[in-house]
């Protein structure tokens, strides 16, 4: 399990192959990266120089071209987050307040939560949004008590946020609930509070990233908490452009791949099935892992002639270990195969390790992924999904089509070590189920689709809250 930590390979290599990208890739696509590299917190070592530099080539602030989002121009909206960080809910946020940059629209953000002491990923993540105008205030005081009140909107991120309206605005509360979107990502049973969704009934809508989560909510409010949800408006994402410019480069895939599975110690022709998530229990990588091994002694019982297969584990924290991490690196110890596991630590740069797989697996348990954002960004990357059958992973993944699912919890545990095996041992099939999850992600799940259907939603509540006035 050696030589498994981005914090140990990515400084050395970076030098590499962004000098290989450099010479190869698109100037736009090499700005992308350098821009997705200055938010990664592994990568300690960037000289102040070059953040300057990077942050000096950002891309233009004010869209060249129509955008579904140009009628937000000149409008005032507020953002609010729970938390700034690396997962998915604040950095979906983020991704919509450049959107709204790009066209011309007066961003403010806040964070609710923040440590007391100086966090390097939040001021990283904070001075990229000041670097594109989005305006870091506080998230209490008479400063965003204005804001809100004279906010054309106010996103609320995630069911946790909604604790900032009483904790803040107090009685000014009924006075911005009509000018209120509430983007829900939770899919856990935890987040059903009344303190934290009591004024959910009051807005002017909710925005949802799946069918099956919008479902999940309705009942969920209904049944346990007797209230009843708002409009309700399902938006699919979809991947930025920056990254779809990397997907499509063939040479900038292979100068990643390369690099990456040198670090990892792996062959070229060996097959890589990742799982790309935080390290958690909810994520299944124990799972994950038990499938694996099973994996392997199929293939052994069976003497079928296949690659080294290898399972990667992207999401580790080498600097806090959690009961559940060591737990997986016992189990890895026990059944003696360490030289087939790798143990990858967090990362925002998720490119370079897609461009080094051949087989993503999306294996979070219970009610799975309220949508699952790196599954389309690994179809971008023409890989197929061994996902669970549960949650958003539902709506993005046509089993059979491009890729093959499995239930979640225990009893999914030979059936996905038998779809690792398939995938393994028919190279065509495997192919052909990348291709057609990339037409998949063209078809759908691109930056400009997220923006219309996003688009859409804004129009109706705008409307909504201009009605309100009269």
């Amino acid at each position: 399990m050696g030589k498994h930590s981005a914090t140990g390979w990515w400084v050395p290599l970076t030098k590499r192959w962004i000098l290989a990208l450099l010479i190869m890739l698109s100037i736009s696509t090499a700005i992308a990266f350098f821009i997705r590299a200055a938010l990664d917190p592994c990568d300690r070592h960037l000289e102040v120089s070059d953040e300057k530099r990077v942050q000096s080539q950002s891309l233009p602030r004010i869209a060249t071209k129509s955008s579904p989002l140009s009628f937000m121009k000149s409008k005032l909206v507020l953002l609010v987050s729970h938390e700034l960080s690396l997962s998915g809910g604040p950095l979906l946020l983020m991704e919509l307040a450049f959107l709204l940059r790009g066209v011309g629209t007066k961003v403010n953000w806040i964070t609710i939560q923040k440590p007391s002491e100086e966090d390097e990923v939040i001021y990283s993540l904070e001075h990229k949004m000041w670097d594109r105008g989005v305006q870091v205030i506080s998230a209490k005081g008479q400063e965003t008590i204005n804001t809100a009140l004279k906010a054309d909107l106010i996103v609320l991120n995630t069911a946790v946020a909604g604790k900032w309206l009483d904790a803040v605005l107090k009685e000014d509360v009924p006075r911005v609930l009509p000018n209120v979107l509430w983007w829900i990502h939770e899919m856990r049973g935890h987040y059903f509070k009344l303190d934290y969704v009591k004024h959910l009934p009051l807005v002017a809508g909710a925005m949802i990233d799946s069918h099956v989560t919008a479902e999940y909510w309705k009942n969920r409010t209904r049944e346990r908490l007797r209230i009843k949800m708002p409009d309700t408006y399902v938006v699919h994402l979809g991947n930025s452009k920056e990254l779809m410019e990397v997907a499509e480069d063939n040479v900038a895939k292979r100068v990643l791949r390369e690099h990456v599975r040198e670090s990892l110690g792996v062959r070229n022709e060996d097959l890589l099935f990742a799982i790309i998530n935080s390290v958690s229990r909810g994520k299944g990588q124990d799972l994950f892992l038990r499938s694996f091994y099973e994996s392997l002694e199929l293939i052994k019982e069976k003497k079928l002639e296949v690659p080294s297969v290898h399972a990667v584990i992207i999401g580790s924290d080498m600097n806090a270990q959690t009961k559940f991490e060591s737990e997986l690196r016992n189990y890895v110890m026990q059944k003696k195969i360490q030289n087939r596991v790798h143990f990858v630590n967090k990362t925002l740069t998720v490119a370079p390790y897609l461009a080094a797989i051949d087989v993503l697996v999306q294996n979070s348990q219970a009610w799975g992924e309220c949508f699952g954002r790196i599954t389309i960004e690994a179809m971008a990357f023409q890989l197929p999904v061994l996902g669970t059958a549960a949650g958003g992973t539902t709506e993005i993944v046509v089993n059979g089509t491009t890729g093959l699912l499995h239930p979640v919890g225990k009893e999914g545990i030979t059936r996905l070590a038998k779809n690792i095996v398939k995938v393994a041992t028919h190279v065509e099939r495997r192919l052909t189920m990348g291709k057609r999850g990339y037409e998949r992600v063209k078809e759908i799940f691109q930056e400009h689709h997220m923006a219309e259907r996003i688009a859409v939603v804004l129009k109706e509540v705008l409307k909504k809250s201009k009605s309100h006035l009269y």
